[in-house]
């Protein structure tokens, strides 16, 4: 009987150590990140199809662009494993908390990397896949390698793959780009400035104490919230773009973008304003209402095609 008893805690131990290792795998990839860009991919393809397009093309899109998210994510984590270590929200992370050894982390980044642009190649188009490898290049490298520790500008260039979901779910669709893309793609790249200078000003000790040069960092927290401020602006200005250049788009997309941006606009005014007076300032107020923003916006969108 205690042979029977002690093979069964050896189960259940096992099974609590496999699914420990699968989480914090996954947790490398950054899942609610990925979910957050994968937000916007599928109103880009209903937007491109004029309606819901075939669903093993959504599928194959939507899983393909999970793991290249994943991929770009996972390798940012492994390299920035020496100042993930600084930091006190990221100190936890599978790497530096020494769950994942960081060369079995690297060929991971690298597999999910393979597996999307070969799920991507197969099933979607030329130009689909050939944005998301230019994506996750651009994150993984670019961003993350070259310019995160050596400017301020590394978030508005990190801005670039941030959108990319919007341009590779249109071209899966179509194989080729329009404006509509464009414009929906200028949104996100726009609403992407307020929503992470609050998050990085919530986090500038960390920042510092890590030697990264985030503008919340090099710059006042004045400066930080003007320069929010003025993004939040360009995010509204371009979200009126949408409709007039999308001919099957009516008042739904018109009503919420203006009055989405709108709120996104104000918020970011009380930001400032807080941070001018020398109250608590609050940033992850203008963080949280920067991810209902985007999620309600594409909402809008895909109930404008379907109605």
């Amino acid at each position: 009987m205690t042979t029977i008893a002690d093979r069964r805690v050896d189960r259940a131990r096992t099974l609590r150590s496999a699914r420990a290792t699968v989480g914090a795998y996954v947790s490398l990839t950054k899942p609610k990140l990925v979910e957050l860009l994968l937000v916007t991919t599928l109103p880009a393809m209903m937007l491109a199809a004029g309606g819901w397009p075939d669903t093993g093309l959504v599928v194959a899109t939507l899983v393909g662009g999970m793991l290249a998210a994943g991929a770009a994510n996972t390798i940012n984590c492994w390299y920035d494993r020496d100042i993930d270590r600084l930091m006190s929200r990221t100190r936890d992370r599978p790497i530096p908390s020494g769950v994942i050894a960081p060369r079995n982390a690297l060929w991971f980044g690298v597999l999910l990397a393979w597996v999307s642009l070969v799920l991507l190649g197969l099933f979607t188009t030329p130009l689909a896949t050939a944005l998301a490898a230019g994506a996750v290049l651009a994150y993984s490298v670019v961003y993350t390698m070259v310019l995160k520790r050596r400017t301020h500008h590394n978030t508005v260039f990190g801005g670039l793959p941030g959108a990319a979901p919007v341009l590779i779910g249109w071209a899966a669709v179509t194989g080729s780009l329009d404006w509509p893309a464009v414009v929906f793609f200028g949104i996100v790249f726009c609403w992407q400035m307020p929503h992470f200078w609050a998050l990085a000003s919530r986090f500038r000790y960390d920042y510092f104490r890590a030697g990264v040069p985030m503008l919340s960092v090099v710059a006042g927290p004045v400066s930080v919230g003007r320069q929010s401020v003025a993004w939040a602006w360009a995010t509204l200005a371009v979200s009126l773009l949408m409709a007039p250049v999308t001919p099957l788009l009516g008042w739904t997309t018109g009503i919420a973008t203006l009055v989405l941006g709108g709120w996104y606009v104000v918020e970011s005014h009380a930001w400032l304003n807080r941070i001018r007076a020398g109250v608590p300032d609050r940033p992850m107020r203008l963080f949280s209402v920067s991810i209902t923003y985007m999620t309600l916006v594409s909402i809008a969108l895909v109930v404008d095609v379907l109605v």
